[in-house]
């Protein structure tokens, strides 16, 4: 997979990105390609903000998928900073040859960069595919997540 950049997005990027948004069952019904205005004004507050870290992956001038890594400083565990992956999308066509394992990987090892004691993430508990290729990276389900939505 030498030929992927993994890189910060830029404007420029969000078209693809909310369409691998919006490309699964569960997205489907929560993005809206067709209209980019909150998506243009919630990337201008992620980069704007250093603890986030909107990036991409490109293969050959394509965006074949992206992640969220947020750094979080914190009190619990003696003060440890962690960070939390969100939003990981590889396009359909990209599915199934390792670009995924290479993003999050990424994400580890800039966590650690970043000075993170820790990574973690969500999955909508519908994913199971998901979770399965999680436990295999080495994360384990150990917590229990609760949604307010407001």
């Amino acid at each position: 997979m030498s030929d992927i950049e993994i890189r910060r997005a830029i404007e420029s990027d969000l078209p693809a990105i909310v369409a691998m948004l919006a490309d699964d069952p569960l997205g489907a019904t929560r993005e809206s390609p067709d209209d980019l205005t909150p998506y243009r004004a919630a990337f201008e507050t992620l980069v704007a903000d250093p603890q986030q870290h909107l990036v991409v992956a490109v293969r050959a001038g394509q965006t074949v998928g992206t992640l969220q890594l947020t750094v979080i400083p914190g009190l619990s565990r003696r003060g440890a900073t962690r960070s939390i992956i969100e939003g990981v999308r590889i396009h359909r066509d990209e599915r199934g040859g390792g670009l995924g394992t290479q993003l999050i990987e990424w994400a580890v090892a800039e966590s650690r960069t970043l000075g993170c004691q820790m990574v973690q993430l969500t999955s909508d508990a519908t994913r199971i595919d998901a979770h399965r290729f999680y436990e295999r990276l080495g994360f384990e389900a150990s917590h229990l997540g609760f949604k307010l939505p407001l």
